[in-house]
């Protein structure tokens, strides 16, 4: 029996790599990971702590025990405080520097800065190889003319490697939004209370070149080239805007691609992947739903929505520090980044998995050619002497006599046989089956998808080689 609550972004859809990251282990062995860097750091500028101390510290960062960290906070009512205690019973010698100094956020924003870098470089990952999976479905159907829409009305036929190409391009601007605030991301440091770094200058006599050191030491140890040069007590809460900015981009640009997938299945152009034993519906047994691209919709549509949290978070920091931000902070980061792993692991699967049908995309564009290929006869009657007004007042007629019979009868459209028909057009069946040639109709839409291959998409992959997986698949 299973009385409590459980996250279905944990249960259903984020990958165990993502959950890894926001875990009790991950957060708290890296408290004692940055309680460590802060006593060598420490001792390396002179400060009475012993390399027994530090040693002894180092031995029990992964033995967490959660259950007396639990008792104390239960007593404390204070997260850190409870850890420290912990951490200080199982490291006796060291219980009197551990912390020294620090406030809460030393522990807590600077752990929130390296989860974000971490899960920032797996959704990297991600992103990239739905752009290498793209990339794969575009080349494969660059010149596969397809009609093309506009109002969800027909309209120029294009190519669906041109189409997958705007979806692509989508998701290498959020790469390069996400590459950008990767390479922003600092350390909040060791600032004290308010910012001031006082409690760190007493320790230091007064001495602010080691105050400084102090932190350039710190922030080396954990992988960082620089910490933010001021603060309040926290870290600026832009930075999280900024971050959960990223990902809702990419749900924006995740939910276009998924909801272009689901209209061309709705047209029978487009399947998703449907497993052997995979169920459509539980009563109507013949159905293929987009289930997936629809989780993609529905995971985005949630990730869209947590970026106003973090922004009205930024807004409300009171002067040095507020804690209205805490609470909403465990929640939101996590979620967001565990809903945009889970999307882009969608869209991998969807991508390489689906099924795309050339008969049925042929057989609309051929359906629709008699009315796009009209202003081409136009101008092929005119150029042989027509009045340019008598064939279009004719054109128009004889389209809306064809519209008619398919929309009211359920014909075929028979305008180019009328036109045909027609001696105003002097057409013969040559020349006309010239002029509705598809390939004179989907303009530079091959080149244009092989251009942007080779020049935008191929220097991005072959430089991120080693990051890409496209062997991926979810779990419901």
């Amino acid at each position: 029996m299973k009385e409590s609550y459980e996250n279905p972004l944990c249960t259903r859809y984020a990958s165990p790599e993502m959950q890894r990251l926001f875990s009790p282990d991950f957060k708290f062995t890296t408290w004692r990971r940055l309680w460590v860097a802060l006593a060598e750091s420490q001792q390396e500028l002179g400060l009475p702590i012993t390399d027994e101390q530090i040693a002894e510290m180092k031995a029990h960062v992964n033995d967490i025990d959660y259950e007396r960290a639990a008792e104390y906070e239960r007593r404390l009512r204070h997260d850190v405080m409870s850890h420290i205690r912990a951490f200080g019973d199982a490291c006796p010698r060291a219980k009197p520097i551990i912390h020294l100094g620090a406030t809460s956020s030393f522990v807590g924003d600077n752990t929130d800065i390296i989860q974000m870098r971490e899960a920032l470089r797996l959704v990297r990952k991600r992103l990239l190889s739905a752009v290498a999976a793209l990339a794969e479905f575009a080349g494969k159907h660059k010149d596969l003319a397809t009609l093309g829409y506009t109002h969800f009305q027909a309209a120029q036929p294009t190519t669906l490697g041109k189409r997958a190409c705007l979806w692509i391009q989508d998701f290498v601007m959020d790469c390069q939004r996400l590459d950008f605030e990767l390479e922003h991301l600092q350390l909040l440091g060791c600032k004290g209370t308010t910012g001031t770094g006082a409690s760190f200058l007493e320790l230091f006599d007064g001495d602010a070149r080691k105050v400084a050191e102090l932190e350039r030491k710190i922030a080396e140890k954990m992988g960082f080239s620089a910490c933010v040069p001021v603060s309040g007590q926290t870290y600026p809460r832009k930075v999280d805007s900024f971050v959960i900015n990223v990902l809702a981009g990419i749900a924006q640009s995740a939910s276009k691609m998924a909801t272009d997938l689901r209209l061309m299945a709705h047209m029978k152009e487009f399947d998703e992947p449907f497993e052997t034993e995979q169920v459509g519906s539980s009563a109507m047994a013949y159905k293929r739903n987009p289930v997936r691209c629809e989780r993609i919709v529905a995971l985005g549509r949630y990730l869209m929505g947590l970026a106003a949290n973090p922004a009205a978070t930024a807004a409300n920091q009171w002067l040095e520090r507020t804690l209205d931000d805490s609470a909403n902070r465990r929640i939101v980061i996590p979620e967001a980044f565990m809903a945009a792993d889970a999307i882009l692991c969608l869209c991998i699967e969807v991508v390489r998995g689906g099924t795309v049908y050339p008969g049925t995309i042929q057989r609309r564009l051929k359906e629709e050619m008699p009315f796009i290929a009209s202003e081409n006869i136009l101008m092929h009657a005119v150029a042989r002497g027509g009045d340019r007004q008598e064939l279009h007042e004719a054109i128009r007629r004889h389209a809306l006599a064809a519209a008619a019979r398919v929309k009211a009868e359920g014909l075929d459209n028979d305008l180019l046989e009328r036109l045909l028909s027609d001696e105003r057009f002097d057409l013969t069946g040559e020349s006309l089956a010239e002029l509705v040639d598809i390939s004179k109709f989907v303009g530079l839409a091959p080149k244009q998808t092989e251009s942007y291959l080779n020049d935008v998409v191929k220097p991005l992959l072959d430089a991120n080689a080693d990051e890409i997986e496209l062997d991926i698949r979810t779990r419901v």
